[in-house]
């Protein structure tokens, strides 16, 4: 049971940042593209720029704020994608750059809050 709350968790901060960039400007390409090689969450256009967007979320922030778990390997395994998507999608000379949004229930618990971190990593 643990895990399916996980799961409809994750589903709902997923909803809740592609939201948030609809709301900001972002218009959404494409949810959840996987490789063999990586995962991206959310592939977006903002202002002229592809965004490969990580979507992190947790219940509390006791063990670090979400963006702070996009440790290294995450990073490369998004990276590697994000190669893969732009030569399958014949982009390969656009400008582009790795986005965050970290997903964290409210004060008063009933809903979600969404902070953006633009040009996360390289």
């Amino acid at each position: 049971m643990a895990a399916r709350s996980a799961h409809s968790f994750g589903g709902s901060a997923e909803d809740a940042a592609e939201e948030f960039l609809r709301r900001n400007g972002y218009r959404i390409l494409r949810r959840n593209y996987r490789t063999r090689l990586g995962e991206i969450d959310l592939v977006a256009v903002e202002g002229g720029v592809v965004c490969f967007v990580e979507v992190k979320a947790r219940r509390t922030d006791g063990f670090g704020s979400p963006q702070e778990a996009v440790d290294g390997r995450k990073r490369e395994r998004v990276r590697h994608a994000a190669a893969i998507y732009l030569a399958q999608e014949g982009l390969g000379a656009v400008d582009c750059r790795f986005d965050v949004v970290s997903v964290l229930p409210n004060g008063e618990g009933s809903g979600l809050e969404c902070e953006l971190l633009r040009g996360a990593f390289r």
